[in-house]
């Protein structure tokens, strides 16, 4: 009897010892479908609020007023059209290299600075982001008129007055002024970690500063540019307020030809085309960019292995 007891508490056991491998293989399915219930809610929100937006645009440059590829027709055969598309990525070309050359020696005096510069020049670069943009481009408006204070100033040492209101050149400083903050901060998040002793060896070893600046520092800084500078790229393909605010309809950007397709001649399908093809066309030079970063990353690689 004391055999047969036994045999039954360790059956007992082994099966209680079964229950329990069981049991954590139901926990390891639980934990795999975690992750995609914390996705859930940012995935329904991109559908909610980019898929199905852009999937209407695609739809009305289709199918408004008639079926067809008419809209694409008209924009591609209007010579206005290109010219407007045209200015559009030079405008935001400008703007991103003019805030990369600000924003680079910023964000390098960041990491060069103590602790109290850091705190302050990190508090300029977040104080436009608590500051309304209509009020940021209605003060450039004041700024940049022909008796305002740039051209005063401009004119005290004999260089203006300038015509920078209702032009390109005004649109483009308001727009390199409203994007920088969005080139600093990576070019920060990059620099900040990167290892200055190796510039100091660099130096050590008989390399110029020039030299140690462009062999080693800058090549170590470059995801931080190439992310900074498609941010602000793209970002100033889209810009409206500023250009309609500080620029002239004679040099309208195409967010400024897509609202007044949309508002003023509620033409949709029209409006709906000119996005189709700004989307397509930042989508192809975003795809050449990071195409031609890969080619170049591994050829980096292999010529720096020893």
């Amino acid at each position: 009897m004391a055999v047969l007891d036994e045999l039954t508490s360790a059956g007992g056991a082994g099966r209680g010892g079964a229950v329990a491998v069981a049991e954590p293989g139901t926990a390891a399915d639980r934990r795999r479908t975690r992750p995609g219930l914390l996705v859930a809610p940012a995935l329904i929100l991109l559908l909610a609020f980019f898929v199905y937006p852009v999937l209407t645009m695609v739809w009305r440059s289709l199918t408004d007023p008639t079926p067809g590829l008419g809209n694409f027709v008209w924009f591609f055969t209007e010579p206005a059209n290109l010219r407007v598309l045209a200015r559009t990525f030079t405008t935001s070309l400008w703007v991103t290299v003019i805030a990369l050359l600000l924003s680079y020696p910023y964000a390098y005096a960041m990491t060069a600075v103590g602790r109290r510069g850091k705190a302050v020049l990190t508090l300029l670069v977040l104080v436009p982001f608590w500051t309304s943009l209509m009020v940021r481009t209605f003060a450039w408006q004041v700024l940049l008129q022909d008796t305002g204070v740039v051209n005063r100033v401009l004119g005290s040492v004999g260089l203006g007055p300038l015509a920078l209101i209702r032009t390109e050149t005004g649109v483009i400083i308001g727009m390199t002024q409203v994007l920088m903050p969005f080139l600093v901060l990576p070019l920060y998040a990059v620099m900040s970690g990167i290892d200055l002793r190796l510039v100091r060896a660099a130096r050590s070893l008989g390399a110029r500063p020039l030299i140690a600046f462009t062999r080693v520092y800058l090549p170590l800084s470059m995801p931080g540019v190439v992310a900074g500078t498609l941010m602000v790229f793209i970002l100033s393909l889209g810009f409206y307020i500023t250009p309609a605010l500080l620029g002239s309809p004679t040099d309208a950007l195409i967010s400024q030809q897509i609202f007044t397709q949309v508002s003023g001649l509620l033409r949709w399908g029209r409006g709906g085309a000119m996005g189709v093809v700004l989307l397509v066309a930042t989508l192809v030079l975003v795809g050449l960019v990071a195409l031609a970063l890969r080619r170049t990353t591994p050829g980096q690689r292999a010529g720096g292995a020893p």
